[in-house]
């Protein structure tokens, strides 16, 4: 199965998106955070740097719910900005 390329707007809001849980994480380590989500460290590293532009869902809400973020509220806050 071939992927399509990601989109400069795919690309960012998962760049987006990896600073925003890095800021909810805190000083909370990777290690924690992962384990309570129930993924793996890199899988974390992955997202939190944008070379994951595209996690799961589940995984994404794992992370919100660890992170105690709302799941609309870190939707609305990828959305590339309006030109």
């Amino acid at each position: 199965m071939v992927r399509n390329p990601l989109t400069p707007e795919e690309r960012e809001r998962g760049e987006r998106l990896g600073q925003l849980l890095r800021a909810a994480r805190g000083e909370r380590s990777m290690t924690r955070i992962a384990a309570e989500a129930g993924i793996s460290v890199e899988t974390l590293r992955k997202i939190e740097t944008g070379r994951a532009p595209t996690p799961a869902f589940f995984t994404v809400a794992a992370l919100a719910h660890v992170l105690e973020l709302s799941l609309d509220e870190l939707a609305g806050l990828c959305e590339p900005a309006q030109v």
